[in-house]
């Protein structure tokens, strides 16, 4: 079973499988705006499909606590171009 979950002191979203750490999705948070900055998923699950459950997770919630987001990261990013219900999310 895939999971995402939300640790707000770390600024992490993370990815588990079957209760395995399987990647992640670091942020800073701001006034506002979440600065995506590195999305990681490890070598051992790659291939998987695992960065969109998690970018999409992240994104939810960002939306869900009224924030915007600054997609540094290139993941976060191509996942936003590929989405664009995802666009009104980016900071001008």
């Amino acid at each position: 079973m895939t999971k995402v979950t939300h640790d707000t002191t770390a600024e992490r979203y993370l990815i588990t499988v079957d209760g395995r750490d399987a990647g992640y999705a670091d942020y800073i948070q701001g006034d506002g705006v979440r600065d995506f900055h590195h999305t990681v998923i490890d070598p051992e699950f790659r291939g998987q499909g695992l960065s969109k459950p998690l970018i999409q997770a992240a994104l939810d919630d960002t939306r869900a606590a009224g924030d915007k987001v600054r997609p540094l990261c290139s993941a976060v990013a191509g996942f936003i171009e590929k989405h664009p219900e995802y666009q009104d999310l980016v900071q001008p």
